[in-house]
């Protein structure tokens, strides 16, 4: 897509803005429909897009205007593009702008990685602590799992966390009698108010908070003693979360750094696998 194409300049509009799913719906409707954008009504837009009249005029108000009306005058007031360029700018529909914006985060990522000494103080970190509990809720949830899965098979005692309630302080309050030092949080949006009282409380039970999270500035932060940012990718109707992902398959890697017995570990359970016939080959 060019920069100077409609659908350009409307992704630039929807970029920095945190919407949501049904916002993003609407978003990718006019993206689609670049050229009538400018011209459609409410009501038209909303039935294009599957949602209600309300939801557009929440979708306006969302991107910073009084209304749909003056979003409406905005896009009509934006200089109309080259067709020469509009027409070589279509190269890419909105799947394979998704996946070469996390290619761009992973890019991102790439780079904040050439300084090492944030991920390897947290490897440090989560390997000393014993039990190592593992916080992740909501869509964060998957994430929290994933990187259990992995530890536990290195880790002797990984406790994920991803289920809130009233147990969830519990359940931090146990690891902490049991000695863990430290608690590994996974946070994307949109962030549950129960994530960031965790973290809090976690803190206020003794325990540093290496978080993983899309922004430095997410609310998770003030309450997070290190956390290392991985952004994600807001092109379609949910989050990718492709580098958020990969940062934590890094943490594993710089946590078996600080578990000596770690090799060890994985060795025997490939030993204990093939006895089993676990896998297929």
């Amino acid at each position: 897509m060019s920069g100077s194409s409609p659908a350009a300049r409307l992704q630039r509009l929807f970029e920095g803005h945190r919407l949501t799913p049904t916002q993003r719906r609407i978003a990718h409707c006019m993206v689609r429909r670049a050229a009538d954008a400018p011209f459609l009504s409410s009501v038209e837009l909303a039935e294009l897009a599957g949602v209600s009249q309300p939801s557009v005029t929440r979708f306006a108000v969302a991107l910073g205007f009084d209304g749909y009306p003056a979003l409406r005058r905005h896009l009509r007031e934006v200089a109309p593009a080259d067709p020469e360029q509009e027409d070589a700018g279509e190269r890419y529909n909105e799947y394979q702008q998704a996946v070469r914006a996390e290619i761009e985060n992973l890019q991102h990522l790439s780079d904040v990685l050439a300084d090492p000494a944030p991920v390897e103080r947290a490897g440090r970190l989560l390997a000393g602590s014993r039990p190592l509990p593992v916080l992740g809720l909501r869509a964060a949830s998957s994430q929290a799992r994933g990187f259990g899965y992995f530890a536990a098979k290195v880790h002797p005692d990984v406790r994920v966390l991803d289920e809130g309630g009233s147990m969830l302080p519990d359940r931090i309050d146990s690891a902490r009698r049991a000695g863990a030092t430290a608690l590994m949080c996974f946070a994307l949006p949109r962030h549950p108010k129960e994530s960031v009282d965790a973290l809090a409380y976690a803190q206020d039970q003794g325990l540093t908070v290496v978080t993983v999270a899309d922004s430095a500035f997410a609310p998770v932060a003030k309450h997070s003693d290190l956390l290392l940012p991985a952004a994600i990718g807001s092109g379609l109707s949910f989050d990718t979360v492709c580098a958020p992902m990969l940062l934590g398959r890094v943490l594993l890697e710089a946590m078996c750094d600080g578990l000596p017995d770690a090799q060890a570990r994985l060795e025997e359970f490939d030993v204990r696998a093939a006895a089993r016939g676990l896998f297929v080959e």
